[in-house]
């Protein structure tokens, strides 16, 4: 484990990101943040031969590596992740590809400024499989959501949404490769809207500041 310890933080990060390995997603986040002048850190969890570590490496951007088999439960590795986290000082939370799941300590924790992309039109088909459930279904549209993370899985407020047709020849491998793209573009939107300050997370859900929530985009 590579823990910058005692290390001082000048001012809070304006985000941490969590991964297992790095997809574009993260590249993405990390190009939208380098643009908008925005302090962001990574942590890479269960593997130390990530691609995200080359793309954080390439952005200059501080990365700490954390394994679950260095800790006997979960709750023991949380405990060190937010530790960890907390030495950054972030407005917000990203889950980037990190493929954990998170105990409720952790969650509550980070309530209102933790983030997760899922790729379907949540609240339809949360969970794994999402392609092929959604062929099965014959849904007519389908596509990628942001939301803040609770106790329930893909269950929290969902703040916005890309959607995309479902062509007659879709596979589910065809099908996720399109809504990878799409989530390419929310999730820096999202953590964009957060970083600005007019997202937050309500008791009554999800609030913009000037958009209606759950934002839906309607890609033809």
């Amino acid at each position: 484990m590579n823990v910058p310890s005692g290390q001082h933080t000048p001012r809070p990060f304006s985000g941490v990101t969590l991964i297992s390995w790095g997809g574009g997603n993260l590249r993405a986040i990390i190009q939208t943040a380098s643009g908008g002048g925005e302090r962001v850190a990574t942590i890479e969890c269960d593997k130390g031969d990530a691609l995200g570590l080359s793309r954080t490496k390439e952005a200059g951007i501080p990365t700490v590596v954390l394994s679950h088999l260095a800790y006997a439960n979960r709750e023991d590795f949380d405990l060190a992740l937010t530790r960890i986290i907390d030495n950054f000082q972030p407005r917000l939370v990203v889950l980037a590809g990190f493929m954990r799941i998170l105990s409720s300590a952790f969650v509550s924790h980070y309530a209102g400024r933790l983030i997760n992309i899922h790729p379907s039109l949540l609240p339809d088909f949360p969970g794994i499989n999402t392609h092929q459930r959604a062929l099965d279904a014959n849904v007519t549209r389908h596509g990628a959501s942001v939301h803040f993370v609770t106790e329930e899985l893909d269950g929290g407020p969902v703040i916005a949404r890309h959607s995309i047709p479902v062509a007659p020849t879709d596979t589910p491998e065809s099908l996720a490769a399109r809504v990878l793209e799409q989530e390419h573009t929310l999730y820096p939107k999202v953590v964009a809207w957060f970083a600005s300050g007019d997202l937050k997370m309500t008791e009554r859900g999800a609030r913009h500041a000037n958009i209606s929530l759950p934002h839906t985009h309607k890609i033809e």
